[in-house]
């Protein structure tokens, strides 16, 4: 009996000496790939049991229960991250499992534009491949307070950059980053900001950079056009900014300002009403944004564009009309 029992002990060493080698060989093999380059996506929340099933649903050739065990066994299984990944041939169980634990997913790219409108910024990333659309159906006020921003307003408050985000993530992560980086950026360049400047807050400075960024059609106007807003500012005239009526007319807006578009009162219609709109009108850049906080002293007052992209200055009215008659021939362009 004495024998047969370490036989039989023998025979269940070799068996399990045989099966880590075999589970060894099978973990450490190359698997079938349906494509190369696969993606495989992996929700949010999954377990490893549903991960297993979804690596081999998304055609990798693994048996789950294999994948899983092999996840337990190492002490990864709560490890894996969700995410969106590119699979390419010659991957084995254990660096495909190492690259899930890793988290290293592929990448998609968002460019935020300088100039876009909270609007045009929302229909971008609803766009966008490979990103949750979790603000598809909120409000921009719902969207602030998911990112626990305060403002009653959302526009200008994101900073145009090129941001990298693993696909399957959330909007509203990509969303957060623009958002403290424009927060970060404006605090730093407000407190180093020139003195006797005639906007009393971070946000008034935020304001006027988008005016300037609106206006600008060439880089090197940008310091003039800013001067020629503060000096407006310090006497006491009208901004008279079309692309701050172009706002307040919102998807009304057709492509044609009117003379009756600029002669409706509306809290954004600048010629009718003096000082800032009440909020930016665009996502300014870092340019725009130290235009605003570092102008130059000029004496201008009055600016056209000569159709080259440029802006033509002018001291006096005389001066700005003979521009206007120079450069802009159709009524209703000058500024």
């Amino acid at each position: 009996m004495r024998l047969f029992f370490r036989r039989l002990l023998l025979a269940v060493t070799l068996l399990g000496l045989i099966f880590a080698l075999v589970l060894a060989w099978r973990v450490n093999t190359p698997l079938a790939l349906r494509s190369s380059p696969l993606e495989i996506e992996i929700e949010q929340g999954s377990s490893m049991r549903q991960v297993a099933r979804q690596v081999a649903a998304s055609g990798v050739d693994i048996n789950p229960w294999l994948f899983e065990a092999l996840a337990r066994a190492s002490g990864h299984a709560s490890r894996v991250k969700a995410g969106s990944y590119e699979i390419l041939e010659g991957v084995t169980p254990w660096t495909l499992l190492q690259k899930l634990v890793r988290g290293d997913a592929s990448q998609g790219e968002f460019v935020l534009v300088d100039g876009w409108t909270f609007r045009r910024l929302r229909e971008e990333l609803a766009r966008l491949p490979g990103l949750k659309a979790d603000t598809a159906n909120l409000s921009d006020q719902e969207v602030l307070a998911r990112l626990g921003v305060s403002a009653s307003n959302a526009e200008g408050l994101f900073m145009p950059d090129t941001y990298f985000y693993a696909k399957g993530g959330s909007d509203l992560a990509l969303l957060a980053r623009a958002q403290r980086a424009m927060a970060r950026h404006l605090d730093g360049a407000w407190s180093k900001r020139d003195p006797d400047l005639p906007v009393s807050s971070p946000y008034e400075a935020l304001i006027m950079a988008s005016l300037i960024e609106k206006e600008t059609g060439i880089a090197e106007d940008r310091p003039r056009i800013a001067s020629v807003f503060y000096n407006r500012l310090r006497i006491g005239m009208p901004l008279q900014t079309d692309p701050t009526v172009i706002y307040g007319l919102g998807p009304n807006f057709d492509g044609n300002l009117r003379k009756a578009d600029l002669q409706a009162d509306t809290p954004y219609n600048t010629y009718t009403r003096r000082g800032l709109p009440p909020t930016p009108i665009a996502m300014p850049s870092e340019a725009a944004l130290a235009a605003a906080l570092h102008p130059p002293r000029t004496p201008y007052l009055y600016f056209v564009a000569r159709g080259d992209g440029s802006s033509e200055f002018s001291r006096t009215l005389d001066e700005h009309n003979r521009a206007v008659a120079r450069y802009q021939k159709r009524k209703g362009n000058n500024r």
